[in-house]
């Protein structure tokens, strides 16, 4: 490969009549048989059948751990659980949602202003509802819309790191975007949902949203986030016999809203402080590109070192680039952070840059996230 897969150009979700458009030829029997049941319990819950349905597909990465909030590709591919959402404009104010799995998630009714307030501090299943409502409706920069009744199925296991919470919020996205006739690009939706599940006090960094919103039916996708959220999709090499991916679940859950004070979003913040004072240490961090950057990301800071470095050798091809540039992004983090191997404290960080510990705390936007 000598190149990074060509974007795509920006497109509108798209809607299908055909299961075959969706899923494997072994799956669609079991899936018809899926949505049917879906739609029953939608007519005997509320009494008609459903305007439609959302779907979001859960996803499982490839290459490309933990860099999505660091502003690098990844190379994920969305995957068939899913999450479905049936759903029918109520001509209210009301907003009604339940889910198959009524025992463990039980109905919730809202008004439209209800649905604009989420309380964090509770992990309660309907808040990953209104994130992807308030997501809709920040980037239509308007104060909600039509009310609807839904009734989820969610196939994604919730807590195995396949993205259930993402498929969930996304999956609401293009419901609320179709009641509310609205018509915003996959582009569009898959920024704003990832900003949107950060309401739940997770600090996503957008490779599952993306994945969810973008992915493409035999493809896995290469996602860029800086400069500007791109991507294209990734078609795995002909075989004599069929690639197979297999996806095991160790039922070990780890539910990054729960952790994430001492784990997800801890580590977020540790690569936005470690991108200031590496900026600092190759003497750009006052240049424009990472002193207005908000946040900054590593990716950033390779970028800005580069624009003005001279070459970093002369192999041909995009690939090659990255490599080298990598490599020597590696030497320099080296340098900067070699002698510390322990860590820094917080104090240390701070001194570091030049800043007091209050400072840096607002600069890393520290009370945002749990």
């Amino acid at each position: 490969m000598s190149s990074t897969p060509s974007p795509s150009p920006s497109m509108r979700v798209p809607t299908v009549h055909r299961l075959s458009d969706i899923y494997g030829p072994d799956a669609v029997d079991d899936q018809a048989a899926r949505y049917a049941q879906l739609a029953a319990t939608f007519e005997v819950t509320y009494g008609s059948r459903p305007d439609f349905v959302a779907r979001a597909p859960g996803r499982v990465n490839i290459i490309g751990e933990h860099i999505d909030y660091c502003g690098f590709p990844v190379l994920p591919m969305a995957i068939a659980p899913d999450t479905l959402i049936a759903v029918r404009a109520n001509g209210c104010d009301r907003i009604r949602v339940n889910n198959v799995n009524g025992a463990k998630y039980p109905p919730r009714e809202f008004s439209v202003a209800d649905m604009l307030e989420i309380d964090s501090t509770k992990h309660e299943w309907s808040n990953y509802l209104k994130c992807g409502y308030c997501g809709v409706f920040d980037l239509a920069s308007q104060r909600g819309g039509n009310g609807f009744d839904a009734l989820l199925d969610g196939r994604v296991p919730a807590g195995s790191g396949l993205s259930s919470s993402a498929a969930f919020v996304c999956a609401t996205q293009l419901a609320v975007q179709r009641v509310d006739g609205l018509n915003f690009t996959q582009e569009e939706l898959a920024s704003t949902a990832a900003r949107a599940e950060r309401h739940v006090g997770v600090n996503a960094g957008g490779m599952d949203q993306a994945v969810s919103i973008m992915g493409q039916q035999g493809s896995a996708l290469f996602i860029e986030f800086h400069p500007e959220l791109r991507a294209a999709p990734a078609r795995l090499p002909e075989a004599e016999q069929p690639l197979v991916f297999i996806i095991a679940n160790t039922l070990v859950v780890a539910d990054k809203h729960v952790t994430a004070p001492t784990n997800y979003n801890l580590r977020v913040v540790e690569t936005r402080i470690g991108a200031l004072m590496l900026a600092r240490y190759l003497g750009i961090g006052e240049r424009a590109a990472c002193a207005n950057a908000d946040p900054l990301t590593f990716k950033v800071v390779m970028d800005e070192y580069f624009a003005a470095a001279p070459s970093v050798g002369g192999s041909s091809g995009e690939v090659h680039v990255w490599i080298e540039r990598l490599e020597t992004m590696l030497h320099r983090a080296e340098a900067a952070f070699g002698a510390h191997q322990q860590g820094y404290a917080r104090d240390e960080m701070a001194a570091a840059l030049g800043v007091s510990a209050a400072e840096l705390s607002a600069k890393i936007h520290e009370r945002q996230f749990p």
